[in-house]
């Protein structure tokens, strides 16, 4: 427990001026799931000596069908949660849909608003309002200087752990595109600027009933986004991606995360060392 708790006051320090990964399953699909994947990432934590979030939605809200699986409860997600941070220590995210989600959330340390709701302005200050790191996810529909203006709704209520990720815009009806300059035009925030691996390869509404996806482009926009300012990636992984119960076109295989992660760590490298002296 003493070290758990040197890990999470250390956490907000570490990912300042640090390479770090937000990274788990799109939704909590079991705890033997959450806790497979849990272990896997401490692994890859100390394999690279970087910080790592665990992420999982415990309830998905903006789902493209009625029948499109949305969670496992509430409650029954958030104990995994809970479990996963007491076994391994590693500090938490997971994003809201309405501002009495925030009760439900005492033990996450930190808070997302999710893309479609990114000019949520009562929800957005009521997560600042916890005084907890709040990640906005870019609108897929959001200009930067929209995202400049969600920053400050953070910041306007004395929060200063604002921190915001791209993660593509709307490209034709069924398409993203990913436009890397939107990255060093939000770094000049004075922000944490996020990279969402994933979410941004997505096509939306070319699945029966679901999101498809182009996952082979996940490498090269990663190398992109890390040479270009990213301070860190935001990846959604699991055991058997075709298995995964959302997302499943685009969710990174967990057995090939960590040759992910150490790439994008060497081209962030390269950019601090080399390119930024």
């Amino acid at each position: 427990m003493e070290r758990q708790i040197r890990l999470l006051m250390n956490f907000e320090k570490d990912i300042k001026g640090s390479f770090f990964v937000i990274t788990g399953p799109c939704v909590v699909e079991s705890e033997t799931n959450c806790l497979q994947i849990a272990d896997k990432l401490l692994e890859i934590k100390e394999n690279l000596q970087i910080p790592i979030i665990f992420k999982a939605s415990f309830r998905k809200a903006n789902r493209t069908s009625v029948n499109s699986f949305s969670g496992i409860g509430d409650e029954k997600a958030i104990r995994i949660l809970e479990k996963v941070k007491a076994q391994t220590a590693l500090p938490l995210l997971t994003d809201i849909h309405e501002v009495k989600d925030i009760v439900l959330i005492e033990n996450i340390d930190i808070i997302q608003i999710p893309a479609f709701l990114c000019r949520q302005t009562e929800l957005i200050q009521a997560a600042a309002e916890t005084m907890k790191p709040v990640n906005i996810k870019k609108g897929q529909f959001a200009s930067t200087e929209t995202m400049k203006f969600a920053i400050e709704k953070i910041q306007g209520i004395g929060n200063k752990k604002g921190m915001v990720t791209e993660r593509g815009s709307f490209f034709g009806y069924d398409d993203l595109v990913v436009d890397v300059r939107n990255i060093p035009q939000m770094k000049t925030f004075g922000v944490p600027v996020i990279y969402d691996a994933t979410h941004s390869v997505q096509q939306p509404g070319r699945g029966i009933g679901k999101s498809g996806g182009v996952r082979e482009m996940i490498v090269p926009l990663c190398d992109a986004a890390m040479a270009i300012g990213a301070d860190g990636l935001f990846i959604e992984t699991h055991p058997t991606p075709v298995k995964s119960l959302s997302d499943a076109a685009t969710i990174y295989p967990l057995d090939q995360l960590e040759n992910l992660i150490s790439r994008a760590k060497k081209v962030y490298d390269f950019r601090i060392n080399k390119l930024t002296k």
